[in-house]
């Protein structure tokens, strides 16, 4: 039996909803230079059918709040493929405001917000990313990531890297933390408290 163009349209399956965004960057004949890119970083040909999750991470030893998200990440990378997916991590820039606070480097840190959520964009976009999860942990990138997801309107989830643990002075039985360093510059200045 022949079949038209017409006829070939009408059993050629669209792509799934669920690769809405991938499968214009992978599919079909023309895609293989796509896909040969993909096999490197551990693609396998059954991946290609999957949706494609980015994990966007803002892992960096740049502060505390941070210095733990590759662990997230690779733990959401995990999840998303055990779920039907094909994960890929990629990473984001963070910046502190609790190191650069009173300082030129100040002005870098509402900025940061954007740069965050342009990174974020930019990479989910190019890649023809469906759906990615995002790991942050301070206050400039949870806003970031929240913008890109704003922006980008595809399924996503934020996952927060929960707060920093107090830390002590070794043989004081007080939990310390950044705002009781900030504290003791004014008892210092009002000489409540030594040098040492």
């Amino acid at each position: 039996m022949k079949t038209n163009q017409s006829d070939s349209r009408k059993t050629s399956r669209a792509p799934s909803l669920l690769r809405a965004h991938s499968s214009i960057v992978l599919d079909g004949l023309q895609r293989a230079p796509s896909r040969a890119m993909l096999y490197p970083v551990g693609f396998k040909p059954a991946d290609f059918s999957k949706p494609v999750i980015g994990i966007a991470s803002s892992w960096s030893m740049v502060t505390p709040c941070n210095m733990h998200l590759d662990q997230l990440a690779r733990i959401a990378e995990a999840g998303a493929n055990e779920a039907g997916g094909k994960a890929i991590i990629f990473d984001t820039i963070t910046v502190s405001d609790g190191i650069s606070m009173g300082t030129e480097g100040m002005k870098y840190s509402l900025v940061s917000r954007e740069v965050i959520a342009d990174s974020i964009e930019t990479v989910v976009g190019c890649m023809g990313m469906d759906g990615f999860v995002a790991v942050g942990g301070c206050d400039k990138n949870m806003p970031g990531a929240l913008m890109a997801i704003a922006r980008l309107n595809r399924p996503a989830v934020f996952v927060y890297g929960g707060t920093i643990l107090p830390g002590c002075i070794t043989g004081d039985g007080r939990n310390l933390d950044i705002v009781s360093v900030f504290e003791a510059i004014p008892a210092h200045a009002n000489h409540k408290i030594s040098d040492q």
